[in-house]
């Protein structure tokens, strides 16, 4: 049996000032508030505390850390992973039975741009959290791999053992999810770097050779340095938070190094085009346009937050399949799951609108997205949808500021990059100034450059570009070959055209449209034919795209000779 951990000499005077005459511990004592942050400074780091009433305090630090600004892969991922691990002060294990015995909760977590370590416990433990968040961002122990210099190189265990393997898992876990794999994917191709770097290192990303503890130690002094935090509270007075981040933060860096990283620091640029990938584990699309930034940017658009409530796609009302746009446009394909999502940075933003679930109703309900997105451009939305779509965000931004994590995240960001914090009152606010032109404005869907498009899907029912659901004017898609034939194939309607003269399948449209008289037609009832084709790259003479994926399932047999 393992013997109590005795608690540190901070701990142990928290434990006891929790205590009332009788030896039990009390509840924390009720706060009045709103919903704003109180802002300042406490030993040169930024501090955001917002009071109200409730006897939990959420402490956590925010540091600009994200995959934007990560110098190599994975190392947003090892810092996240590293938190709460053993330091120059305490063990892991230690960390861990304290924080039990006060009921506390301990996470990490990242995001594009920032890692987030936070604390949940009772008020009144804000003490021994300050400290403990102040020990882990200054004096971890990042220990594991092998070290350089040393005759007998060492290998310790965490970063080898616990660190890689929960990393390894996580990358596991990106590649089942067909929509967290398709919101990487999109983001990718609307920006490329920065914000389009992936929130996990991919499957085939060397971790070995980046991932190392001396790499990873020389990071986290620029992550962690003041500069680069801000240490935010949801319930907590911004007296009480400010005395002791002032006192347990002193040995965070004050500047930044001289050789820092400037990954990630240059202006976010959207770029937009599309991808698709084989994926056996289900169907995903996401549609995707620039969007606003965070309120803390200085792009904020409050309309976008408007337009997302009014597009919709996902009911708020049992048995019923809503009354937004896209519900109402596809509510002839229950099998397809819709959701219409704002993504907001510190300098941009991306409006997206997924479509997963059956193969074929998301191919057809893409279609009616489309067409439903353009009518809005074009201003086809009644004056009532719009007023609904305007109520319904604001209430969403004041519901969300009741929730206790609400703002952590946002208001860090902001205090970092802007030195402004996430104030949801005046988001609130902002909804009930924007008119009906502003979200009918076209310029948030003209012109096709303006598309960002990711399929990820195992079956050829589901769209293959962006042109199939009506964004661009081709609607044929050219493949390489089937196995066996040796010649190229055309797909369009679920007929597979293979010419009989073994073509190269290039030249204009109408060449194509000369040789049809001379093509064998495959056909197997409403299916496609799938396992034999390959993937090959679109011919730069043909103006036709690739479809990137046909499905194994219900294939007819064919015979070697066709």
């Amino acid at each position: 049996m393992i013997a109590r951990v005795s608690l540190a000499r901070h701990g142990r005077q928290t434990l006891w000032s929790c205590r009332t005459a009788n030896g039990r511990r009390r509840l924390a004592t009720v706060a009045s508030g709103t919903f704003s942050y109180e802002t300042g400074d406490a030993a040169g780091v930024k501090v955001a505390s917002r009071d109200f009433p409730g006897p939990t305090t959420h402490l956590a630090v925010v540091a600009k850390a994200g995959t934007r600004f990560q110098p190599l892969p994975g190392f947003s991922d090892g810092l996240e992973k590293f938190a709460f691990k053993s330091t120059y002060k305490r063990s892991a294990l230690r960390i861990t039975r304290e924080s039990e015995l006060l009921g506390g909760q301990l996470s990490a977590s990242h995001s594009r741009e920032n890692l987030v370590i936070s604390t949940r416990f009772l008020r009144d433990d804000l003490p021994y959290f300050a400290e403990l968040l102040g020990e882990v961002i200054s004096q971890t122990r990042y220990t594991g791999g092998f070290r350089v210099g040393m005759s007998n190189a060492r290998q310790a265990h965490e970063l080898q053992e616990e660190v890689n393997a929960v990393i390894g898992l996580s990358r596991k876990a990106l590649l089942g999810n067909t929509t967290e794999f398709a919101f990487n994917s999109v983001h990718g191709v609307a920006f490329h770097r920065g914000l389009g770097n992936p929130l996990h290192p991919s499957s085939s990303t060397p971790m070995t050779k980046y991932l190392q503890e001396d790499l990873l130690r020389q990071y986290s002094q620029v992550a962690y340095a003041k500069p680069n935090i801000a240490v935010v509270a949801n319930g907590a007075s911004h007296q009480d938070m400010s005395k002791w981040v002032g006192q347990f933060f002193t040995e965070c860096h004050s500047s930044l190094p001289p050789d820092s990283s400037s990954e990630g620091t240059s202006p976010s640029k959207y770029y937009g085009g599309e991808e698709r990938v084989a994926h056996d584990s289900g169907n995903t699309m996401i549609l995707a346009f620039p969007g606003s930034s965070s309120f803390t940017g200085g792009s904020y658009k409050p309309e976008m937050a408007v337009l997302a409530a009014l597009l919709g796609g996902r009911s708020n009302i049992k048995w019923s399949s809503g009354f937004s746009l896209l519900s109402k446009a596809t509510e002839a394909y229950p099998q397809a799951h819709i959701s219409t999502t704002h993504h907001t940075y510190s300098d941009a933003g991306l409006l997206t609108v997924c479509i997963s679930g059956n193969a074929r109703h998301v191919r057809d309900a893409s279609r009616e997205v489309v067409i439903a997105l353009k009518d809005t451009a074009a201003g086809k939305v009644s004056s009532e949808d719009i007023k609904k779509a305007r109520a319904t965000a604001k209430f969403q931004a004041l519901e969300s500021g009741q929730n206790i994590d609400t703002g952590i995240e946002l208001t860090g960001a902001g205090l970092i990059q802007e030195g402004k914090a996430f104030q949801i009152d005046e988001v609130g606010k902002g909804m009930d100034d924007v008119s009906e032109a502003q979200v009918k404005k076209d310029d948030y869907y003209a012109g096709n450059r303006r598309y960002s498009y990711s399929m990820k899907s195992g079956s050829a029912l589901c769209p293959g570009r962006m042109e199939e659901i009506g964004i661009l004017l081709r609607q044929i898609c050219f493949l390489r070959e089937v196995a066996g034939f040796g010649a190229p194939i055309i797909f369009q309607d679920e007929v597979i055209l293979i010419p009989s003269d073994g073509g190269g399948g290039g030249g204009s449209a109408k060449s194509l449209e000369d040789r049809e008289k001379k093509r064998r037609v495959l056909k197997h009832g409403n299916s496609t034919l799938g396992s034999a084709f390959h993937l090959a790259r679109p011919r730069l003479n043909s103006g036709l795209c690739v479809f990137a994926w046909l499905r194994r399932q219900r294939m007819p047999q064919l015979s070697s000779r066709g």
